[in-house]
């Protein structure tokens, strides 16, 4: 084993040093990653060469870290930095699987997992179209892509989505009175637009004037409840979904080149609640309702 993996060492520092994409960081990080698999590879399939990794070899790592119990977001790392050097490679025979074909289910804390998948967001999007509810899409987006609380995004008024399309940037009402600014995109612009051009200015654009704002937020989680056991057997509320930006995030970060600590303070600031602990909890799909 011990010259097997010598052998892929040796393809991997003429592979490294001839890499230009990301930041030294980013490669020094994903590099000791990526000899951790090499280890793997040496130890379980005597592999000869890094051109012949396949999606086997893939899955049956990502068993083994799991068996491990990993965490989520350290598992998507290591991932992430498998494929970036096999995407380097000009000879690699095979196309890794994404995560979404490896099903990947991230480590739950008391035995719940709160994120959504790719496929539950994009059938709970069909079933708010299919029943005209053009504000349950913007709202969904808000908690997908921005991160927002339930009572957070029945508290934007007119005023504020104005301000957000122009600016790029949603002005939030935190728990606790917090306030902060989060980045939009422009699937939350588009749905924004359509909420404003049905919605009279200076109102809540979630929230009709003769309507009760705690029995709007109801329907929505009944919404949710209802449709959720037509195409999933997991228990997926919509805070789920601020579970599921906070995972996102922190990966996206790390690719950036943060370290892990750094990594989770941008997400707690774009979270709102500024704790450590907290995104913690929210990284390892816990209880926390922050």
């Amino acid at each position: 084993m011990k010259n097997t993996y010598k052998n892929l060492e040796v393809q991997y520092n003429k592979l490294f040093r001839h890499l230009k994409v990301g930041s030294f960081k980013t490669r020094e990080r994903y590099g000791k990653a990526f000899k951790r698999f090499l280890v793997f590879l040496a130890k379980e399939y005597n592999l000869q060469k890094l051109s012949n990794i396949s999606g086997k070899h893939i899955f049956t790592y990502l068993k083994y870290m799991q068996e491990k119990n990993l965490s989520a977001s350290t598992i998507k790392t290591e991932l992430a930095a498998i494929r970036f050097f096999h995407d380097s490679m000009p000879y690699a025979r095979e196309t890794l699987p994404t995560n979404a074909e490896l099903e990947l289910k991230r480590r739950t804390f008391g035995g719940i997992d709160r994120t959504w998948t790719t496929r539950e967001f994009n059938l709970m999007l069909a079933a708010a179209m299919e029943t005209g509810h053009k504000d349950y899409l913007a709202i969904f987006s808000l908690a997908r892509y921005a991160g927002l609380r339930l009572e957070e995004c029945f508290r934007i008024d007119t005023n504020d989505a104005f301000k957000a399309i122009e600016s790029g940037k949603l002005f939030v009402k935190g728990k606790g009175g917090l306030t902060r600014y989060v980045p939009i995109n422009e699937t939350i612009r588009i749905s924004m637009r359509d909420m404003l051009k049905a919605t009279p200015k200076g109102q809540k654009l979630f929230v009709s004037p003769n309507d009760k704002t705690h029995l709007a937020m109801k329907r929505l989680q009944c919404f949710i409840a209802y449709h959720r056991k037509i195409f999933t057997d997991n228990k997926i509320t919509f805070h789920g979904l601020r579970h599921t930006y906070a995972h996102d995030k922190y990966e996206e970060f790390i690719r950036a080149g943060k370290t892990e600590f750094q990594a989770r303070k941008a997400v707690s600031e774009l979270l709102g609640h500024h704790r450590d602990d907290v995104t913690r909890i929210y990284l390892a799909d816990g209880d926390a309702d922050a």
